[in-house]
C-alpha cells in the first residue's frame, strides 16, 4: 500500500498543474507528450528477449486503454470542468475496480463491494451540487469513459502478471508505453494544430515533470503496487486521491471548495481503507468468496 499512497500524494498535485499550466494546448497533444516522455523514461529497462509474443501483445493493448484512451479522454475532460471537478469525478473508479475484478474472475466479493461503496459515500459529500450544468455534465461522462479504462488496465495487470514472477515489471512495463504512444499519437495527428502549435517554457517543464514523474513513474508504481495489495485497498485508493487532488486544487491552486465536506468525506475514506484491513486480517475467510 505504500507504493498506492506515495502515488496519490503526486497525483493530488498534477490536476491542478494540468488545469493551471497546459490550458490551451491541444488535450491529444498533451496526452502524446506525456506517454511520449513515459516511453523513453522506460525503454532503457525494456527487455523483451525471451517475452512471450501473447503477453507482449497483451501488455501493448493493456496501454493502450489504460494509459493511451484514459488520458485521452481524461485530458479533454478539462475542457468542461475545474481542477477539482475532475478529481471528484474519478469516484466511481473504484466501483468499476471492483466490479471489473469479479466479472475476471467470475465471483461475486460483497466485502470489497461494501468497503468501496463506503469509499464512494465519502467522495460523494465532498462533490460540488453543480451536476445540472451541461458542460459539466459532459465533462462527467467523459470522465467515467477514463474511469473504466484505467480501473481495466490495473485489474487486467495484476491478472496477467500474477502468472509471471519471473518477469521484472520494469522490464515489460516499456510496452505498455508503446499501446499508450501509439494511440495517443493517431489521436494527436487527427485533432493537433500543427502550423499554429505554440508551447511555452513553462509549459515544456510541466509536460516534462507530469510524463517523466506522474505518468511514467507514478504508473509503474501503481500498477506494482496493485499487484501487492487486495482489491478492496486497489479500490479505495483510486479514491483517496480525490480529497488530496482537491485540498492541492484549493490550497496551491486557488480554486474554490467546500472545506468541511472535503475533511468529513477524506475521513470516511480513510476509514473504508482501516475497515478494509483489519477485517481481511481478522477474517481472512472473507477475501475467499465466503461472504
Amino acid at each position: 500500500m505504500t507504493y498506492l499512497l506515495i502515488v496519490s500524494l503526486i497525483w493530488a498535485f498534477s490536476f491542478g498543474l494540468i488545469k493551471g499550466n497546459l490550458t490551451g494546448l491541444d488535450s491529444n497533444f498533451v496526452a502524446w507528450i506525456r506517454m511520449s516522455i513515459s516511453l523513453v523514461v522506460f525503454m532503457p529497462f525494456l527487455r523483451i528477449k525471451g517475452i512471450d509474443r501473447k503477453l507482449a501483445a497483451q501488455l501493448v493493448v493493456l496501454g493502450m486503454l489504460q494509459y493511451g484512451l484514459m488520458y485521452i479522454t481524461y485530458i479533454y475532460s478539462y475542457q468542461f470542468l475545474k481542477a477539482y471537478q475532475v478529481a471528484i469525478f474519478t469516484i466511481f473508479t473504484p466501483l468499476f475496480v471492483t466490479l471489473i475484478n469479479d466479472i475476471l474472475e467470475k465471483r461475486f466479493h460483497l466485502f470489497f463491494l461494501v468497503v468501496t461503496i463506503l469509499a464512494i459515500i465519502g467522495t460523494a459529500i465532498i462533490v460540488n451540487r453543480q451536476i445540472h450544468q451541461s458542460d459539466i455534465r459532459t465533462g462527467f461522462f467523459i470522465i467515467q469513459i477514463s474511469n473504466v479504462c484505467f480501473a481495466l488496465g490495473q485489474v487486467w495487470y495484476k491478472k496477467i502478471m500474477s502468472k509471471y514472477n519471473d518477469i521484472k515489471d520494469a522490464n515489460v512495463f516499456g510496452l505498455l508505453y508503446i499501446g499508450a504512444f501509439l494511440i495517443t499519437f493517431i489521436a494527436a495527428l487527427s485533432t493537433t494544430e500543427w502550423s499554429t502549435l505554440q508551447v511555452s517554457t513553462k509549459q515544456i517543464f510541466t509536460l516534462i515533470y507530469l510524463g517523466a514523474v506522474a505518468s511514467g513513474l507514478c504508473f509503474f508504481l501503481w500498477n506494482y503496487g496493485a499487484k501487492k495489495t487486495d482489491i478492496g485497498a486497489l479500490a479505495i485508493f483510486n479514491n483517496m486521491k480525490v480529497p488530496l487532488a482537491i485540498a492541492c486544487s484549493i490550497l496551491f491552486f486557488h480554486e474554490k471548495g467546500n472545506i468541511p465536506r472535503l475533511l468529513i468525506g477524506g475521513v470516511i475514506i480513510v476509514a473504508a481503507l482501516f475497515i478494509n484491513e483489519w477485517l481481511i486480517r481478522k477474517k481472512p475467510a472473507i477475501i475467499n468468496g465466503k461472504n
